[in-house]
C-alpha cells in the first residue's frame, strides 16, 4: 500500500533554508526595533544580524525538527555576532578617545583600520621613525594588549612618484617600522604581520599634491579572532 502524506506536511529540499531564513528575519526585526543610529553600536548589531542569520540556518540544517533548530541557532549565532561587534565597538571608542584627529579609524564591521598618515610617522623618503611622533604608535600598541584577541596587519602605502619597485621597498620598511614599535610595546610578534603595497593601493588621486598626501600613509588592521 502506498501511504500518502498529507500536503500540509510535505517538506521539499528548499523547507528548511526558508524556515532559517524566516527565522533570522524575526530575530533581526525584533534586534532592529527602537533602534538609535547614533548610538555607536552599529557594529554589535550589524554582528548580531549576521550571527542570527548564519546560525539559524545551521540550526535548522542540523536539527530533526526545523523550527525549533532554526530558533535555537539563530538566538546562538545573534549572541555571538554580537559580542563579535562589540568588541570592535568597544575598541574603537577606546581608540577615538585617545589618538590624535589626524589619525583616521574605520569600523567596516568586521575590522578596525587605523590610518597613520606619512606626516606623522616618516620624513620624506625615509623609513625610519621619528622618535618624537610615535606617541600614538604607543597608544594604539596598549589598545592591542587591551583587546587581545585581535590579530594585526600592517600595511605600508606610498604615492606613485618614482620608481615603483623603490616604492615597494619603502612601503615595506615602513610597515616593518610600524610593527617593530607595536611588539617592542608589548604586543606578541606572533600576531603581528607586516607588509607593503608600495603605490598599488591609492586612496586618492596621485594626479594632486592633496591626493598624494592621502596615499603616503601606513594602515593598521586589526581583526578580531574567532
Amino acid at each position: 500500500m502506498i501511504r500518502t502524506v498529507p500536503a500540509a506536511t510535505r517538506r521539499g529540499p528548499f523547507t528548511r533554508p526558508l524556515l532559517a531564513l524566516s527565522a533570522a528575519t524575526l530575530i533581526f526585526s525584533a534586534a532592529c526595533t527602537e533602534i538609535d543610529p547614533n548610538d555607536g553600536r552599529q557594529n554589535t548589531r550589524t554582528g548580531a544580524a549576521g550571527g542570527a542569520a548564519l546560525g539559524a540556518i545551521a540550526g535548522a540544517a542540523l536539527s530533526r525538527d526545523s523550527k525549533k533548530g532554526a530558533l535555537i541557532g539563530g538566538v546562538a549565532g545573534a549572541l555571538a555576532g554580537a559580542a563579535y561587534g562589540d568588541y570592535l565597538d568597544r575598541q574603537e571608542a577606546a581608540l577615538r578617545s585617545e589618538l590624535g584627529s589626524n589619525v583616521q579609524i574605520v569600523n567596516t564591521g568586521d575590522r578596525l583600520v587605523v590610518t597613520m598618515p606619512q606626516d606623522i610617522l616618516f620624513a620624506t623618503d625615509s623609513a625610519s621613525l621619528r622618535p618624537d611622533l610615535t606617541t600614538d604608535l604607543v597608544t594604539v600598541a596598549r589598545s592591542l594588549n587591551e583587546y587581545p584577541r585581535t590579530t594585526v596587519q600592517v600595511v605600508g602605502h606610498t604615492d606613485n612618484t618614482g620608481d615603483a619597485a623603490y616604492n615597494q621597498q619603502l612601503s615595506a620598511r615602513r610597515a616593518s617600522a610600524v610593527a617593530n614599535v607595536l611588539i617592542n610595546s608589548g604586543v606578541s610578534a606572533g600576531r603581528i604581520q607586516s607588509f607593503g603595497r608600495g603605490e598599488d593601493q591609492p586612496r586618492a588621486t596621485n594626479l594632486t599634491p592633496e591626493g598624494r598626501q592621502l596615499n603616503r600613509r601606513v594602515d593598521i588592521v586589526i581583526l578580531p579572532t574567532t
